[in-house]
């Protein structure tokens, strides 16, 4: 029987690899930084809309507790990572790009090392580079654009070490807050940084904040960024983390960008190879690897 931990990690990166498709329609009708405060300012509602819903799916209880580590989590992501990201990929390659996100995995493994304690064995950090290679695998065969410059770099720094800085603290504070709360917290400061910014962008004018929506695909695909990849994936995201040694969770992202290549083949009608489908078997074993690459523990529930 599958993990419970393992299957949340696949469904809830599975669920990122598909958001590159619905962003891609999103940013058809909307610049980014509106796409951001309507897929977050979406997921905050929802998730306050479950809180408040009796008997409830998700409780949150804060009081006594200090809020700090959870305001240090918001920031790291979605708010850094996504300017980090967004900036990074805008001033470099794609191949760049993808080879610097494709090292998350491996730099938080070998941070939780000194930070967590956790010694991952010589197989899951040999596995986890083949994942890697296979990422970079499938950056090489697509089309490089943009070029690169010392914004593109810092930006991609940033990203990465924020997504490394996220995934050590939500581990580290999962023991006292629950996936719901760490979850609901990100999408509140989310859409409390995203929304304020967004309104700077169209100068307070509502007419131009809501305009995207009168397009036609607009709703869809963001409505799917808030509810799927936002709520449901940073909620899975967080509870794979907290059973999940950060070897093991983390080489899970590496599937994102496996799984986006299938759904930019199947629905946008993408090229794909033989190559392409190598590099994908590739990432999967490498993953397959970490999991099978230590010895049973108990995880943390």
């Amino acid at each position: 029987m599958i993990d419970q931990g393992v299957a949340a990690a696949i469904v809830g990166h599975s669920l990122w690899g598909l958001s590159f498709m619905a962003s891609r329609v999103g940013l058809n009708s909307a610049p980014v930084i509106l796409l951001l405060s309507h897929r977050f300012m979406i997921a905050f509602l929802i998730m306050s809309i479950i809180l408040i819903t009796p008997p409830g799916a998700g409780a949150c209880h804060f009081r006594g507790k200090p809020l700090l580590p959870l305001v240090a989590l918001g920031m790291l992501e979605p708010v850094i990572y996504f300017f980090g990201e967004q900036y990074g990929i805008l001033h470099s390659s794609t191949v760049f790009s993808g080879v610097m996100i494709a090292l998350i995995p491996i730099v938080s493994t070998l941070t939780a090392i000194p930070i967590l304690g956790e010694k991952p064995t010589l197989m899951q950090l040999f596995c986890s580079a083949i994942s890697v290679g296979g990422v970079v695998g499938i950056g090489l065969l697509t089309k490089s654009s943009g070029s690169l410059d010392r914004i593109g770099v810092a930006g991609l720094l940033v990203a990465v070490f924020s997504a490394v800085a996220y995934t050590l603290l939500s581990r580290g504070i999962a023991v006292r807050y629950s996936s719901f709360e760490r979850t609901y917290f990100m999408m509140g400061l989310g859409a409390l940084v995203f929304t304020v910014l967004a309104v700077f962008s169209v100068r307070g004018d509502p007419a131009l904040y809501f305009k995207p929506f009168e397009e036609r695909s607009y709703p869809a695909a963001v409505l799917f960024l808030a509810v799927c990849c936002s709520v449901i994936a940073y909620f899975l995201s967080s509870y794979s983390i907290k059973r999940l040694p950060v070897a093991k969770a983390t080489v899970f992202s590496n599937l994102t960008t496996a799984v986006s290549v299938f759904a930019g083949t199947v629905f946008l009608h993408e090229p794909f190879s033989a190559a392409g489908l190598v590099c994908c078997v590739i990432i999967l074993a490498g993953i397959y690897g970490v999991q099978r690459g230590s010895a049973p523990e108990h995880d943390r529930t």
